[in-house]
């Protein structure tokens, strides 16, 4: 599927998600990869990795690139500079949180989530408020139950949901996105997102891919994803990203 522009802008800046998209099943960056995002640099292109994990998580894999530019995390809460330095953060309420966990334990699901400085699982504070908190996530196999839980947060105005992954749901502050964080990123260094190709996989990637000059969903994406794409690339498993850069920004 193809249903770009006419008037397409060229590609100033290349946002990738992680997990599903750079990243093959064994969680790896691979080689065509690595070189297709190496001579995007070398041409003088940005590459930016737009994730949903946080610093703690990414950061190894993100190092491994040599990238310099921008970094994404939790969704576009944290928005982080070249050199590491921590540019802007949106933090989720407590109180959503608390409401989040008793959802949790009502529905016996599996969940984790994101405080700044810790990544929970299963195991959460005792005091919600003496930490501070970006993102909330379930896991949850039963549709009925996730659906269940998706109609409660969905009539939260203050919520912004997404997911990961068609079995789960993933929580951040209403307003925190990729789309969002990517445009502030944009007009740091002098651009517009009609001059971005962003890749993805999953609902917490299509406010990007719709709003870029040219949005990409890989092979392995969800349906909806792929339907709102300019582009389907082949999947993760298949150097899709290292396909898409050839193909559109190269």
């Amino acid at each position: 599927m193809e249903q770009v522009k006419q008037d397409r802008k060229p590609i100033k800046l290349i946002a990738i998600d992680m997990d599903g998209t750079l990243l093959n099943n064994e969680h790896e960056i691979s080689d065509v990869n690595r070189q297709a995002i190496k001579k995007a640099q070398e041409k003088g292109i940005y590459v930016v990795i737009s994730t949903g994990r946080t610093r703690m998580t990414c950061g190894e894999l993100v190092n491994s690139l040599s990238l310099s530019s921008y970094l994404i995390t939790v969704n576009g809460s944290e928005i982080w500079d070249k050199d590491g330095s921590l540019l802007e953060r949106q933090l989720l309420d407590t109180k959503y949180i608390k409401r989040m966990w008793e959802l949790k334990q009502k529905y016996n699901t599996t969940c984790w989530a994101a405080t700044v400085d810790s990544v929970w699982r299963e195991e959460f504070p005792e005091d919600f408020s003496s930490h501070e908190w970006m993102k909330f996530g379930f896991d949850i196999k039963d549709d009925v139950v996730r659906e269940t839980i998706l109609d409660e947060l969905s009539q939260n105005k203050a919520l912004e949901i997404s997911n990961s992954h068609p079995k789960n749901l993933e929580i951040n502050a209403a307003g925190v996105n990729k789309a969002r964080a990517l445009e502030k990123v944009c007009e740091r260094i002098g651009i517009t997102l009609d001059h971005v190709l962003a890749m993805g996989d999953s609902l917490n990637d299509l406010a990007m891919i719709k709003e870029a000059g040219v949005g990409v969903a890989m092979g392995n994406a969800q349906e909806f994803v792929k339907e709102s794409a300019d582009w389907v690339t082949t999947t993760n498993e298949e150097d899709g990203v290292a396909k898409a850069i050839h193909r559109w920004a190269l």
